[in-house]
């Protein structure tokens, strides 16, 4: 038994001749538990060759109807159609593809990992969902449709100025670098734990595919390769929701296993804003790191604005919010479920799990070791899951890199070839950059908690500058443009130093208790048990402000964004002696218009008249 094995205190040439056998003991375990076979290539195959003919499909017939001459517009219609599919889209597919944007493979690993290593607070993220929608709906949505602008970041400069455009675009693009290496680390991790093939290859072949449809086939082949890859991550997640809940003994035997571990619990209402997560975490921090990546993030608002008016945009938020909610609750089961499968043998210890963020394609394998092709199909879930989210984000970024970096600063109309050059070289270099910093993912911590740190450190600036524009009428462009720039600054040491404490093992986090003594097999002992049972966050003295939850970052950056735009929008405001701008009311949350037209709306430029 392996409890007995934990408990030998042989003499030193006896250990070491066990642990090597023992050893040899995990590893050829490991490889028994490779078995992706032909039924499971087949699946994987048919995946991706269905997302490489979609986009083939929607280019041919982009290309046919403006060969034919059907064109509203010039060369603008081609790039109108290829970034926000002609503002026609249909509701169904776009809340498919809102939804498919945000379950990539991050959620799909690192809520199981979550789960098993910290518990279930994670879970009541779904009430930040609700809310970030609730703001979205009434605040920002009405505002961009409104504008029927292309890119969001337009926006900023109808509101402030050029600069702004140029600096939110820069930011937007900053935050995906940051976050597709590890969209793109997360399936190559899991293809590793099922046939062993090396991690940056697979991430090499993930990226090339997804640029190849996404710069051919543009919104359209984004939307509906989503749509496709959708129905395979969720007959994958049902798949192994339904036969590894039977394997354990049913519904109620994973949650008194999850009980009994601790995993299972009620909201912490402790206000320790160190945690990772609490009630007040999901109801202050959440809801702002969720409403950051739907409102100020140019691939979900260019879904949204390629619906035709803004009641259907409003239902496919609505669709968007429905849906995450229940693809997430699928991911909190799993989470469970893999808890309750090796709640008596962790994996971690054993080493028969490489890594954190591999538990669940281990537990995958071990599931559905006996049936051809079910392992292909979750790792066909993974990698759809992965290449929904990443042509996403470089359909975004070839939007941005027309409408904010080339149109703006050509004296000229770009040609038709220019303009398609542009958006599918964008695609190309994008891309090639995040397969480079992919190679960096892995010493970073685990996933879930590196996307949302890495996405705080661009996004959080990004956010409080349209907060300014949108709910802070009295910010001026300067104000705004020292206010993000500050706002940057501080994020980038917040992030830089909780990744550093956490990759040199200076900062560490609670984690719940394992358990080793049942285990079917011989392993090694080592540190790894020590380290999980033993890893204690600092005690609260001490501490610096990168210790806060990294789901208050967002929140903190935001609000010294907003607070440094209004100091700076005084001071010029007194300086220059200057009477306020009129704002165009369209460039307003609805709700600020109305206060500003009934006169209850006293602004700062008020107030600075009247102290002159």
């Amino acid at each position: 038994m392996a409890s007995d094995w934990l408990s030998t205190s042989d003499s030193g040439n006896a250990l070491h001749n066990a642990n090597n056998t023992s050893k040899q003991t995990i590893d050829s375990i490991g490889r028994s538990l490779q078995h992706f076979e032909w039924p499971d290539y087949v699946v994987f195959a048919w995946m991706l060759v269905s997302c490489i003919m979609i986009g083939i499909y929607f280019g041919y017939r982009s290309h046919q109807k403006h060969r034919n001459g059907v064109r509203s517009s010039g060369n603008e219609s081609e790039a109108q159609d290829y970034l926000v599919g002609g503002r026609k889209m249909q509701i169904f597919p776009v809340a498919v593809s809102l939804v498919a944007s945000w379950v990539s493979g991050v959620p799909m690993l690192g809520t199981a990992t979550e789960i098993y290593l910290y518990g279930t607070q994670f879970c009541y993220i779904v009430i930040s969902m609700m809310l970030a929608g609730t703001l979205m709906h009434y605040l920002f949505l009405p505002v961009f449709h409104e504008l029927q602008i292309t890119s969001t970041f337009e926006y900023l400069q109808l509101r402030f100025d050029s600069r702004m455009r140029l600096f939110g675009s820069i930011l937007f693009t900053l935050a995906c670098l940051l976050w597709m290496p590890i969209v793109i680390y997360v399936p190559a991790l899991a293809f590793n734990q099922v046939t062993g093939f090396s991690v940056h290859i697979t991430s090499a072949v993930v990226c090339i595919i997804c640029m190849f449809y996404t710069s051919i086939g543009g919104l359209k082949a984004v939307v509906w390769t989503d749509v496709v890859q959708s129905g395979v991550t969720l007959m994958a997640l049902l798949a192994v929701l339904i036969k590894g809940t039977y394997d354990v003994g049913g519904l109620e035997e994973v949650l008194n296993r999850n009980i009994a571990g601790d995993r299972l619990e009620a909201p912490s209402f402790d206000p320790n804003p160190t945690l990772r997560h609490s009630f007040w975490i999901m109801l202050f921090g959440a809801p702002v790191w969720v409403c950051e990546g739907i409102a100020c993030s140019q691939d979900m608002v260019q879904r949204f604005l390629s619906l035709p008016t803004l009641k259907d945009a409003r239902k496919a938020l609505k669709g968007f919010v429905f849906g995450w909610i229940s693809v997430n609750v699928i991911f909190f089961m799993i989470g469970m479920l893999v808890y309750a499968t090796y709640y008596r043998c962790d994996p971690l210890t054993t080493k028969l799990a490489r890594a954190k963020d591999q538990l669940l394609p281990l537990f995958v394998m071990e599931t559905f070791a006996d049936y051809p092709g079910m392992t292909g199909v979750f790792v066909a879930g993974i990698f759809s899951a992965a290449l929904s989210s990443l042509s996403s984000a470089l359909n975004a970024l070839s939007a941005i890199t027309l409408e904010d970096f080339f149109k703006p600063y050509r004296k000229k109309p770009l040609t038709e070839n220019q303009i398609r050059y542009i958006m599918q070289g964008s695609v190309l270099v994008f891309g090639v950059l995040s397969v480079l910093l992919s190679l960096l993912v892995e010493h970073l911590g685990t996933v879930m908690q590196l996307a949302m740190t890495l996405s705080s450190a661009s996004a959080a600036p990004l956010l409080g500058m349209f907060v300014m524009g949108i709910l802070m009428p009295w910010v001026n462009g300067t104000g705004a443009i020292y206010g993000g720039t500050i706002g940057l600054l501080t994020m980038f040491y917040m992030c830089y130093n909780a990744q550093y404490s956490i990759a040199t093992g200076s900062r560490t986090f609670d984690m719940k208790p394992v358990s080793v003594e049942n285990c079917p097999y011989e392993f090694s002992y080592n540190s790894t048990l020590d380290d999980i049972n033993g890893e204690k966050e600092l005690e609260l003295i001490g501490k610096s402000i990168y210790h806060i939850s990294y789901m208050y970052f967002t929140l903190f950056g935001m609000s010294v964004t907003c607070l440094a735009g209004t100091v700076v929008s005084l001071l010029s405001k007194m300086v220059s002696r200057q009477r306020p701008a009129t704002i165009d009311p369209k460039l307003l949350a609805p709700c600020i218009r109305k206060s500003q037209s009934n006169g209850i709306g006293l602004t700062i430029q008020n107030v600075t008249t009247d102290i002159k």
